[in-house]
């Protein structure tokens, strides 16, 4: 990796499995929703997360519940949705009802990465609340959970990077870690994040794990890939 500087992680199907986002914190959130709304609905506290959705969802629990529940279904990537998950997900980790499943190359490759010097930072359309959550209770390979939140210095979503397949994201983030474009890599899953980081001549590897969305032969053949972190030297 001449001349990197920092790694710059992607979450669902890069670090973690696909599968753990949709069928344990998805259906979690989805579960946990209508108590939130009947027993929170004039909260202050829930107040922002309820009005950064569109007026004409937000008039009664029902409507917004609905709502909600069509997001997630077509899995949009709506900065309100994610806010509103994370803040559904928290008591979900606290309580011990589930831990962060990452796959098991992730850990050992960042404590690896992290002892050589590289920095390390974070890029989801998950809100930075969630993504803080997801490594701060990961189930480490004894059963434990631990908190690999320290590993990370900077943590990015769509709010205050932008969108992920749009260049203009990976150069707010370059400036934030006061780097250039190509003193760091980007892993992802998502050809088109690739491509877009691409556009700014930052480095960046398509990580091809089980349950992701099968590669074409295009992209095979044009694209960086590895299967596991531990291939990247």
């Amino acid at each position: 990796m001449d001349g990197i500087k920092c790694i710059l992680f992607d979450i669902e199907g890069t670090v973690c499995p696909i599968s753990f986002v949709k069928e344990t914190l998805f259906p979690y959130a989805l579960k946990a929703l209508p108590s939130v709304l009947a027993t929170q609905w004039d909260d202050p506290a829930f107040q922002s997360y309820r009005n950064a959705f569109p007026a004409d969802v937000r008039g009664s629990p029902q409507a917004l519940q609905a709502h909600v529940e069509d997001l997630t279904r077509r899995d949009v990537k709506v900065a309100a949705l994610k806010n509103l998950q994370g803040y559904l997900w928290e008591d979900g980790y606290r309580s011990g009802a589930y831990a962060t499943t990452l796959f098991p190359d992730v850990a050992p490759a960042l404590r690896a990465w992290e002892g050589q010097g590289f920095r390390l930072a974070i890029y989801s359309s998950g809100s930075v609340f969630a993504q803080k959550l997801l490594f701060g209770h990961v189930r480490g390979a004894g059963g434990a959970v631990e908190d690999l939140t320290a590993s990370f210095e900077g943590w990015f979503d769509t709010v205050n990077a932008g969108l992920k397949t749009e260049a203009a994201s990976y150069r707010t983030i370059a400036e934030a870690l006061k780097l250039e474009p190509s003193q760091i890599l980007f892993l992802s899953d998502n050809v088109k994040e690739v491509d877009a980081a691409h556009q700014i001549a930052m480095k960046s590897i398509v990580v091809d794990r089980p349950g992701n969305a099968p590669l074409s032969a295009e992209d095979k053949n044009r694209l960086e890939i590895v299967t596991s972190l531990s291939e990247i030297k």
